[in-house]
């Protein structure tokens, strides 16, 4: 599965997860490694660290909930956690055992608004 992947990636973004190498690889396809590196220059100051997401989850506990949707561009459900303290916790709770599915949603929204910014599509 990792010999698929493009090594140029790898150079460019080694702090990322291997679904999110997975999915840029999968979006990227015949890209040359100067339009790669580009991609990747901007790509990686928008995405979102998964630990980030779960740190601001985690800060629901203790009373300031909804951050983590925020970063997440999920303003509504921000507002909605941050009015009903996590949904009683329970929304809390459940986002910080999902924490990596909620990063690699907003980074998979990201990956295609930067190809889409970069007229690589």
């Amino acid at each position: 599965m990792l010999s698929n992947i493009n090594p140029t990636l790898f150079k460019f973004l080694p702090d990322i997860t291997l679904e999110e190498l997975t999915a840029i690889n999968s979006r990227i396809g015949n890209l040359s490694d100067e339009q790669i590196a580009q991609f990747c220059t901007i790509y990686r100051s928008r995405r979102k660290d998964p630990q980030l997401i779960l740190i601001t989850c985690l800060l629901g506990l203790v009373g300031f909930a909804g951050i983590h949707r925020f970063l997440t561009d999920q303003i509504g459900m921000g507002i909605l956690y941050f009015f009903t303290a996590g949904l009683c916790f329970i929304g809390t709770i459940v986002d910080a055992v999902n924490y990596k599915s909620l990063a690699l949603e907003i980074n998979s929204k990201q990956i295609s608004e930067t190809l889409v910014m970069l007229n690589m599509i």
